[in-house]
């Protein structure tokens, strides 16, 4: 077994996320950043940001935005790292150099590998001198052709080490031919490596299955695997919490740090996110952005919530479920991280937001939908505070709490706010016949909803829309000897045109006493049109 230098127990804690920016942050990074979040804000440590963009083939400018203004629509604040001068800026525009929209926290950047090559570079030279690395000049042609041999005789693919012997004149000879190379890591022939993984335990890993590893690439961009253990130990982080992905990984990454005669930072790799099938997480199974989440409507702390059980649990006897912030800091801890795969379960999920939205203030739950409202196009804002209807009322924001306290109880995701329930916005639009209800005629329909409007002619607004007003109603229908069916359902449709809908009484007291005679008369003419 190899020994080992740990970073000791009073060192301030730093931790980090570092993301690569090839796509929208998805809910995987999120738990890593999450995880790192309390660990160190627990422990009074650092939150470090990193953007890890040493992969220029699969480089998006663009998702460097997605991966900041998550974090910060998720309520992570970090320490060191890039931030973006205007988080409220413009969709991700993939023309757009997002390093240049950005400004650097914290004094150990740059926070971008891009930008860093010349560090890495520097220590590769000592990794060199010590032995540890070597230039390798092998075609990608040649690579291919060794990969395919070694599949049909079904081996693992593996660099067989044609150049790690050369001497150094051969390879000085090759590099002043301009030969085009890559860096390999120098694995030891033989012997094993064991370390305490903070999750797992104790693992280990035989030298000899491992592959060298390369570490600089032909485009002179260093690969993950060298650019993030300098950078790791450049910027003083003493634990790295990760996905289990990156455990085969551990022992190259251990093998870097002992090549450059640095201490080790405490590893602990996280379970696996898996769909409720047990497979992979993916786009089939309904796999979305963060921001793409936020979009949907649901609510930051929600997911934040959710994306804390995802491996964790704040121990046996303990079946808490619903975790404020402060909680989540006083409870959390790596022993409470399970090592088996985590589950991504929807219901879960919207179980959570459907909470959150409940306990929500009616008024930051207001501000919260409007924009949902406008971008379905139901409502135009107005320079003076009010809205427009698309049936062209004017409305202010008493209405819109009118109705999402209406809604308040039933919604999953703000992004229901509208749906289905478009008539509160615009006259509804409906078959004539369903306002005839079972065993009704026509007359008899026009006659009850003529009677019902007369009635409401009487009715103050003060009492039409008070929240006792079903039982005044039901009193009267009794008193002019009608069935509530005779006169609710017919009022239902004219005010809905939906065969289900809130109760009339719940229409009422949004749409008014004006809006709602109005959708009678328009109710009665179209069933007297039906002569026509």
């Amino acid at each position: 077994m190899r020994k080992m230098a740990f970073y000791m127990d009073n060192n301030q804690i730093c931790v980090r996320v570092a993301p690569s920016p090839t796509g929208d942050m998805h809910i995987g990074t999120l738990r890593v950043a999450l995880f790192n979040w309390l660990f160190a804000r627990q422990r009074k440590g650092k939150f470090i940001v990193r953007i890890e963009d040493t992969d220029q083939t699969r480089y998006k400018p663009d998702s460097v935005k997605s991966i900041l203004e998550g974090l910060t629509w998720a309520g992570l604040d970090w320490d060191e790292g890039p931030i973006l001068k205007n988080p409220k800026s413009q969709i991700p525009n993939p023309k757009i150099d997002y390093q240049s929209e950005t400004i650097e926290l914290g004094e150990k950047g740059p926070y971008w590998q891009s930008r860093r090559t010349e560090i890495y570079r520097q220590h590769l030279e000592t990794l060199q001198e010590r032995g540890a690395a070597y230039h390798c000049f092998c075609s990608p042609e040649r690579l291919e052709k060794m990969r395919q041999e070694q599949e049909a005789r079904h081996l693992s693919p593996m660099y067989d080490r044609r150049c790690r012997e050369l001497k150094p004149d051969e390879a000085a000879k090759k590099l002043a031919a301009g030969e085009k190379y890559i860096i390999r890591l120098k694995i030891p022939a033989s012997g094993r490596i064991e370390i305490n993984d903070l999750i797992r335990g104790s693992v280990n890993f035989d030298l000899q299955q491992l592959d060298d590893q390369v570490l600089l690439k032909s485009d002179g961009f260093p690969t993950y695997h060298l650019a993030n253990v300098v950078d790791d130990h450049l910027m003083g982080v003493t634990h790295v919490l990760r996905g289990e992905e990156w455990l085969p990984s551990l022992p190259k990454h251990i093998l870097l740090y002992q090549g450059l005669g640095w201490e080790i930072p405490q590893f602990g790799h996280l379970p696996l996110i898996l769909a409720v099938d047990r497979t992979k997480l993916s786009k089939r199974h309904g796999a979305v952005s963060v921001l793409a989440m936020r979009d949907a409507g649901y609510l930051p702390h929600a997911l934040l919530n959710f994306t804390l059980l995802l491996g964790w649990n704040p121990g046996k006897g303990n079946e808490q479920e619903i975790f404020t912030k402060e909680e989540m800091l006083s409870l959390f801890s790596l022993e409470g991280i399970q090592k088996s795969p985590a589950v991504f379960n929807y219901e879960k999920l919207n179980w959570i937001n459907k909470h959150y939205i409940k306990q929500m203030p009616l008024n930051d739950l207001t501000s919260r939908a409007i924009p949902y409202l406008t971008e379905s196009g139901l409502i135009t804002p107005l320079d003076n505070g009010e809205w427009i209807t698309l049936d062209k009322r004017i409305i202010r924001n008493v209405y819109f709490e009118s109705f999402v306290a209406l809604l308040k109880s039933r919604l999953t995701m703000l992004k229901d706010i509208g749906h289905d329930l478009e008539y509160f916005f615009d006259r509804p639009h409906y078959e004539t016949s369903l306002l005839i209800g079972k065993g009704e005629l026509r007359d008899a329909v026009i006659a009850h909803l003529a009677e019902t409007k007369e009635y409401f002619h009487t009715i103050p607004e003060k009492i039409f829309k008070a929240h006792d007003f079903d039982r005044t109603l039901k009193t009267w229908i009794k008193d002019k000897q009608r069935t509530n069916s005779q006169i609710l359902w017919p009022l239902r449709v004219a005010l809905s045109g939906k065969e289900q809908s809130p109760s009339p009484f719940e229409l009422m007291s949004i749409l008014g006493k004006e809006e709602t005679m109005k959708r009678i008369d328009s109710a009665i003419k179209s069933l007297q049109a039906l002569d026509a």
